[in-house]
């Protein structure tokens, strides 16, 4: 027998759907987020022989990488993306940036169907690499919602086991 998906809502036997999410930014959830790249890492192999033993190669656990997560909103007023982008490379033109508040922690919240949290990641030090503030522009295009694009480098990720499933109604 299948060991059970899930502890609290015992009758569920569908996995969680990745439509309803939301990221907070310093603790606000994002306006029109549309979507948000995967949290990905890749560990790399090292491979040695021992001089000993020159027909067998071993394997071990080498450095681990954060892949950038991608982030696209919906053109709204909400100026979170642009201030962020902003505090990256200074906008003024003088060469100095703030080292202060650049850098920050983020919220990923995956909702299930009621609107509840849950599962919670916490996306440590993240910056912004990559910004564009509008996307191509084009008049026969009527029926085409304009995306914000953010593209975020991190120092990695941990899921926030303090969240709890939440009971189903």
């Amino acid at each position: 027998m299948a060991a059970p998906m899930f502890t609290v809502n015992t009758h569920r036997h569908d996995p969680y759907r990745t439509f309803k999410f939301q990221l907070l930014i310093d603790g606000r959830p994002v306006a029109g987020l549309k979507k948000m790249g995967a949290l990905k890492k890749k560990t790399e192999a090292i491979k040695w022989r021992t001089g000993g033993d020159p027909s067998h190669e071993r394997i071990l656990p080498g450095g681990t990488s954060y892949d950038p997560i991608t982030l696209e909103q919906g053109l709204t007023h909400d100026p979170v993306f642009e201030a962020w982008a902003a505090l990256v490379n200074n906008v003024e033109g003088d060469a100095a940036m703030s080292l202060k508040n650049f850098r920050k922690d983020l919220v990923i919240n995956v909702l299930n169907l009621q609107g509840q949290v849950a599962i919670s990641y916490k996306i440590l030090r993240a910056w912004v690499s990559e910004y564009q503030a509008l996307p191509d522009l084009d008049s026969q295009a009527m029926n085409t919602v304009g995306i914000q694009t953010l593209t975020l480098q991190h120092e990695g990720w941990q899921r926030d086991t303090s969240v709890p499933e939440p009971a189903e109604t």
